[in-house]
Order: C-alpha cells, then structure tokens, then sequence
C-alpha cells in the first residue's frame, strides 16, 4: 500500500434522531434546521440541541446531526462517559444493539433511549475510486499515522466505502486531543491491517 494521505474531521458529541424521537422532543411535525453543511453528502449541523442524561450527569447543548435517521443514536467521547456515568462501548455507527441508554431533553419532551450511547469507532470515509487508490476495500482495517510533536499512529481503523462518501479520516475529540491535531490536518495511511 502506497503512503497516501487523508484530512481530518474531528467528531465532537452528537445526536442522530428518528423522525418519531424529533418530534416527541420538538412537537410533531417537527423538522431540523440547517445551519452547516458537513463535509459527507448530505449530512449537516442543525441548529437544535438536547440535553443528554445519564446517571451521574448531564450535559446541555448537544448538536443534533441531520438527516433524520431510521434509529436514534449518541456519539460520545469517553470523557463525556465519564462527566454522565455511561461506559458507552467503541462501535461502528448504527451498531448500537446492547449498548447503554440515556434520556434526551428538548424542548417539547423527554425521550429515553434504552440503548444507542456508543463511541464511535474511528474509521475512513471514501468513496469507491479513493478505495481503489488505497487499494482498500469496505470494512478493511488500516494504520493510520499522524505527525508532530505528539505523534502517533491509529491502528485497526475502519475503512468505509459508499459512493456518496468524502475521503475523511474521523476521530473523537479525545483521539484528536491526543496527538494535538485539528480538522483538515492531514494523516497518513501507512499500512492494511487485521
């Protein structure tokens, strides 16, 4: 595998709602709000926020993503684990099956969610023609590297492959915290593994 390099999008906590938890949290008939495009199609900030509740803690304005989704999901970091007493396991997004609950807050009412908190594992947007050039395929695991006075490598990170999809290497706060890095800084993808 060639050392080709992919920039980076840093993750902060974030919902994904159903169309049915939107509107118990905002009133029916609700819809988002677009405030910012994201860097994958379609996808993009909304201007609505929730409070996320767990059993030590809660934390208020957190950005809800759009589109709606089939599922509601939580994105946290394991900080964010820690300040709301939820051991939210590493997963791949939409596998939250077994995964802790949480309950939100909007303005209109209240959801719990009896599973859905994760921490996202962190992986690599691309679309086909960029998988070719890694010499990658969907659901492969590559190291990637990143410089500077904190450098480090990521290994067995998950590679996803969808036509609609941005080459974008995601990372959590935390990761991104780690090795002093910012979004659109530049890592490289250094071998296949796993």
């Amino acid at each position: 595998m060639n050392q080709l390099q992919v920039p980076i999008g840093i993750s902060n906590r974030h919902i994904h709602l159903s169309k049915e938890d939107l509107e118990k949290l905002f009133g029916e008939g609700y819809e988002l709000t677009n405030i910012k495009d994201l860097v994958q199609t379609g996808e993009f900030a909304a201007d609505e926020t929730v409070t996320v509740k767990g059993p030590k803690g809660s934390i208020e304005k957190v950005r809800i993503l759009g589109p709606v989704r089939p599922a509601s999901q939580v994105e946290i970091s394991r900080t964010d684990g820690f300040k709301l007493g939820i051991n939210a396991p590493v997963r791949q997004s939409g596998q939250v099956e077994g995964t802790p609950g949480c309950i939100l807050v909007g303005p209109q009412g209240e959801v719990e969610l009896k599973e859905g908190v994760i921490v996202a594992d962190h992986h690599i947007h691309m679309s086909p023609k960029d998988a070719e050039v890694f010499d990658v395929k969907d659901g492969d695991r590559v190291s990637v590297h990143v410089d500077g006075i904190r450098a480090l490598t990521f290994h067995n990170v998950l590679v996803r492959v969808k036509p609609s999809f941005v080459l974008e290497f995601h990372i959590d706060t935390d990761e991104a915290n780690a090795c002093l890095v910012n979004n659109n800084d530049m890592v490289t993808v250094i071998k296949k593994c796993c």
